[in-house]
């Protein structure tokens, strides 16, 4: 599992740094305007790290951007791990894979989607505000209640049952 090891996690961070600062410093590809490298992961191993990068571009011209972008970072792989290689001072530079991060586009369709449920959250609450019971408020018996039709129904018996003596005596 990638990241679990503490050297990974720190290798993973220095190497998002030196990529950052190379892209913003070195790099001057046009392709590249744009590009925020969002996480690295470096396997346990310290073999390959896992770029994740997202590209802020023009309305309607992403798909395009993305794709050119994903090519100037292939072409520039070679000189990133040889400033990584530089700046880390490891025996060996993990390969670097540069994959697009998604993420940032599917918060924004969760934040669609919360947006839609608060609003029917809020309809449904109004429609609570003035919604009547259809049977009584509260169907349910109660403790008390039974407690108080014990003691009536106890003592309507007992006067049924003096009723049917004195009607017994009488007989």
């Amino acid at each position: 599992m990638a990241g679990t090891n503490p050297r990974a996690v720190r290798i993973a961070g220095l190497i998002k740094r030196v990529v950052a600062q190379s892209l913003e410093t070195e790099l001057h590809d046009p392709r590249l305007f744009g590009v925020t490298i969002t996480d690295v992961r470096v396997t346990n191993d310290m073999q390959i790290a896992r770029i994740f990068w997202t590209q802020l571009g023009e309305e309607g011209k992403e798909q395009g951007q993305r794709k050119r972008a994903a090519q100037a970072l292939n072409q520039a792989k070679g000189r990133l791990r040889s400033h990584v290689g530089r700046k880390a001072g490891l025996r060996l530079t993990p390969v670097l894979e540069f994959k697009y991060d998604e993420v940032p586009g599917e918060a924004t369709e969760i934040e669609d989607i919360l947006i839609a449920a608060r609003k029917r959250d809020e309809e449904l609450a109004k429609r609570r505000a003035t919604a009547q019971y259809a049977g009584d408020a509260d169907p349910y018996r109660h403790p008390e209640e039974d407690d108080d039709a014990i003691s009536s129904d106890a003592i309507s018996s007992d006067d049924d049952n003096a009723e049917t003596e004195d009607a017994g005596a009488e007989a």
